[in-house]
C-alpha cells in the first residue's frame, strides 16, 4: 500500500455529511440522465466473460432490436483486466480480449451502441485483480477516456478506508468515533488550571440519529451503520453523534476541550473523531496514532476475536471557541460516507478535467454500504442501495439463478422492498436508485415473476440492465416479450424523471410511502406521475401466494400522496400495460379483483380533458 493511501484525503466543504441535503454537485457533475439501459456481463457470465462473448451479445442486441428500444450499453464487468498494473496502467487480460479494449469500444460503437467498463474506488477489484482505481484515478480516466468509454460501473471491495468486503476489518478504525466516557471543557480565562475545568460524562451529552449508544457509562457507535443487507430502513439518519449542549456567557470566550476516550479497531469503536462547534469544524484526524489500522490483509473465515477491554485516556487540548448562550459540541465521525463520496469523486474530477464534454453515465456499485442515497447524487448517475441481487451467476452455457425471495439481499423482493421506498432521493437533477440488474431470463424465475420484477424496476426508474445471454432470447419469445414491452420501457424512460410512490400497501400501518416492510405478505400501489398530466398506476401481489378479493383506490386518495401531479378529471383513457387491453373510466376509482401470486396489473392512465 503506497504512504499516499494511508490516511483520508481531506473532505471539501460541500462533500461533507452537513452538506449532503444543500443539492450541490461536484466537479461539474453532469445532470439529467435517464435511467441508464443495457446489457451487462456480470448475472450471464461473472469473470468469464471475453471478447467474444461481448460481441455477440452486441450483435444480439441489434438483432434483437433491443438498441431501438433504448438497450444501448454493453458493459464489461469484473474479469476483464490483467491481475496486475502495466507500467501504472490498466490493460486487458490478453486470452480473454486479445484485441484490446479500444478495438472492442470501436466494434460496439459501429454498432450504434455504447461501451461500458468497471472498476473499484479500492485497491482492487472484487475478483481480485489488484488494479482498483484507489490512488490511480488519473491514469485510470485518462484509458477510459482512451478507449472511448461511455459508462462507468465503480465497486467497492479493498477498500483502504472502511472494513468493507475483503479489506481489512481494522480499518473500523476510520469509520467510528472512539469510545467516548467524558469530555472536559477549560475556559482559558482560567490560565488552564485543569482543576478548574468542568466535566461533562457522555450521559450529560445527548446521542442523535440512530446508530450510537451509552453502555455501562461511555458512548458507543458514533458513525453510520453498514448498509450493505437489507436490515435497516433507508428512510431515515442511519448515523449517530455525542452532542454537548454548552451555554456560554460571554460573547466569544475561548476553550480548551479535552476528551477521554478508548480506542478501538472493531465495528462500533474506532479511532477517527470529528469535532465540532455548533457547525464549525475543529479537528478531522486519527485522536491518536497508535490507534491506526495495520496494513495487513484482510483473511477469509478468521476466527472472530473478543472484543479487548477498553483503556480509557485523556486526549490533548483541542482549542474551541465558544458564542454567548446555547453552543453545541459535536463528537462524531461521518468518514464512512464522507470518504466513499470522495473517492468516487475523485475519479469524476478527472475524467472531466481531461474530457470536459464527456457524457460518460457513472454508476456507484457500493452495495448501499454508506447509504449513498444521501450523498452520490454529488458525483454519479445511479448507486446501488444493496448488494448483489444474486450470487449465483451464469457462465457460457449456464443461465445462472435468480430468485424472487430469500432472507438477504438476493432476490426481487429485498431490492424492491427497499428501493420502492426511496423515492424521495431520485430524480433528474439527482440520480437513480439501482436495485441491481435485472434476473429476467435466469433459471429461478418464471414468467409471472419476470413480468412484475420488469414492472418494477420501470416504475421505480431503476436502471435497466439486462443480465442473461441473449442467445438465451429469440424475438417474440416469453423473455423477449418482457423486456421489450414498449409500454412498460416508457415509464422507466418517461421524460419527467418521476420515481413511483407507494400510495398504499394491506401491510403498511400509517405511511405506505415511507414504511420499510419486510414481509412480502402484501399487496402494494404504486403510482408514477407522467408528461401529459399522464400517470401509471401499478397494482403489485410482493407475496407468493394468490391474493383473492378487492384492491382499489382513488384519484382523491392518490393526490393525498402526489398533490397535484395527480390530474383529476371526470373520464380517463386506462390502458393496462401487459393485456394492451384499452378502456374508459368514469368514477376516478382504480381496481383489480384480485391478483395471482407475484402478478401484477400495470395501468396507464390518460385524463380525458
Amino acid at each position: 500500500m503506497e504512504e499516499k493511501m494511508l490516511t483520508p484525503d481531506r473532505i471539501s466543504k460541500d462533500g461533507r455529511f452537513d452538506s449532503f441535503e444543500n443539492g450541490h454537485v461536484l466537479h461539474k457533475k453532469k445532470k439529467n440522465h435517464l435511467p441508464a439501459m443495457g446489457w451487462n456481463s456480470w448475472n450471464a457470465f461473472g469473470s468469464g466473460n471475453t471478447e467474444e462473448l461481448t460481441r455477440i451479445m452486441a450483435d444480439r442486441m441489434v438483432l434483437l432490436g433491443l438498441d431501438k428500444l433504448g438497450y444501448e450499453y454493453v458493459i464489461l464487468d469484473d474479469g476483464c483486466y490483467k491481475p496486475e498494473r502495466v507500467d501504472g496502467k490498466l490493460s486487458n487480460e490478453e486470452n480473454k480480449f486479445p484485441n484490446g479494449f479500444k478495438a472492442l469500444s470501436d466494434y460496439i460503437h459501429s454498432k450504434g451502441l455504447k461501451f461500458g467498463m468497471y472498476n473499484d474506488i479500492g485497491t482492487n477489484l472484487c475478483a481480485g485483480a489488484a488494479v482498483g482505481t484507489c490512488g490511480h484515478e488519473k491514469e485510470d480516466a485518462g484509458s477510459y477516456i482512451e478507449w472511448g468509454v461511455d459508462f462507468l460501473k465503480v465497486d467497492n471491495c479493498y477498500y483502504p478506508f472502511d472494513n468493507a468486503t475483503f479489506s481489512n476489518p481494522e480499518n473500523a478504525a476510520y469509520t467510528f468515533a472512539p469510545a467516548i466516557k467524558k469530555i472536559r471543557l477549560i475556559n482559558k480565562a482560567d490560565e488552564g488550571d485543569n482543576s478548574k475545568g468542568q466535566i461533562l460524562k457522555a450521559a450529560d451529552g445527548r446521542i442523535t440519529g440512530t446508530r450510537a449508544k451509552i453502555e455501562d457509562d461511555y458512548a458507543t457507535g458514533i458513525g453510520t451503520y453498514d448498509g450493505t443487507g437489507p436490515e435497516a430502513s433507508p428512510v431515515g439518519t442511519r448515523c449517530s453523534e455525542l452532542v454537548f449542549d454548552v451555554l456560554a456567557d460571554a460573547d466569544e470566550a475561548d476553550f480548551e476541550l479535552l476528551i477521554e476516550y478508548g480506542l478501538g479497531k472493531t465495528e462500533g469503536i474506532g479511532n477517527w473523531v470529528q469535532i465540532a462547534v455548533n457547525d464549525e469544524l475543529i479537528f478531522d484526524d486519527f485522536i491518536s496514532e497508535e490507534g491506526r489500522p495495520s496494513e495487513k490483509k484482510a483473511e477469509v473465515n478468521e476466527e472472530k476475536e473478543e472484543s479487548p477491554k477498553i483503556t480509557f485516556e485523556w486526549s490533548k487540548p483541542f482549542a474551541i471557541k465558544l458564542k454567548k448562550g446555547m453552543n453545541h459540541i459535536r463528537l462524531m465521525n461521518h468518514r464512512r460516507q464522507e470518504n466513499t463520496l470522495n473517492s468516487y469523486a475523485r475519479l469524476l474530477k478527472e475524467l472531466n478535467e481531461i474530457s470536459p464534454d464527456n457524457d460518460i453515465i457513472y454508476s456507484a456499485c457500493e452495495w448501499g454500504k454508506t447509504h449513498p442515497q444521501n450523498w452520490a447524487y454529488k458525483v454519479c448517475d445511479s448507486w446501488r442501495i444493496l448488494n448483489d441481487i444474486t450470487f449465483r451467476v451464469g457462465s457460457d452455457g449456464d443461465p445462472g439463478h435468480g430468485a424472487w425471495v430469500q432472507d438477504y439481499t438476493t432476490s426481487v423482493t429485498t431490492q424492491y422492498s427497499k428501493a420502492v421506498i426511496m423515492d424521495g432521493f431520485a430524480g433528474l437533477s439527482k440520480g437513480w436508485n439501482d436495485p441491481d440488474m435485472l434476473m429476467i431470463g435466469m433459471d429461478g424465475l418464471d414468467e409471472v415473476q419476470c413480468k412484475t420484477h420488469m414492472t418494477m424496476w420501470c416504475m421505480m426508474n431503476s436502471p435497466l440492465m439486462l443480465g442473461l445471454d441473449l442467445r438465451r432470447v429469440t424475438k417474440g419469445d416469453s423473455i423477449y416479450n418482457i423486456i421489450a414491452n414498449e409500454d412498460m420501457i416508457a415509464l422507466n424512460q418517461d421524460p419527467k424523471g418521476i420515481q413511483a410512490k407507494r400510495v398504499f400497501s394491506t401491510a403498511a400501518k400509517g405511511e405506505p410511502d415511507k414504511e420499510y416492510i419486510r414481509d412480502i405478505d402484501r399487496v402494494d400501489i404504486l403510482v408514477k406521475p407522467l408528461v401529459n398530466d399522464e400517470f401509471a398506476i401499478s397494482f403489485i401481489n410482493v407475496s407468493d401466494k394468490d391474493k383473492n378479493g378487492e384492491i382499489s383506490i382513488t384519484t382523491d386518495e392518490i393526490a393525498k400522496f402526489l398533490g397535484e401531479q395527480i390530474v383529476r378529471a371526470d373520464k380517463y383513457t386506462v390502458k393496462d400495460l401487459w393485456t394492451k387491453d384499452v378502456s374508459e373510466n368514469s368514477t376516478g376509482v382504480f381496481k383489480v379483483q384480485g391478483l395471482k401470486a407475484c402478478d401484477n396489473v400495470t395501468l396507464r392512465v390518460l385524463p380525458v380533458k
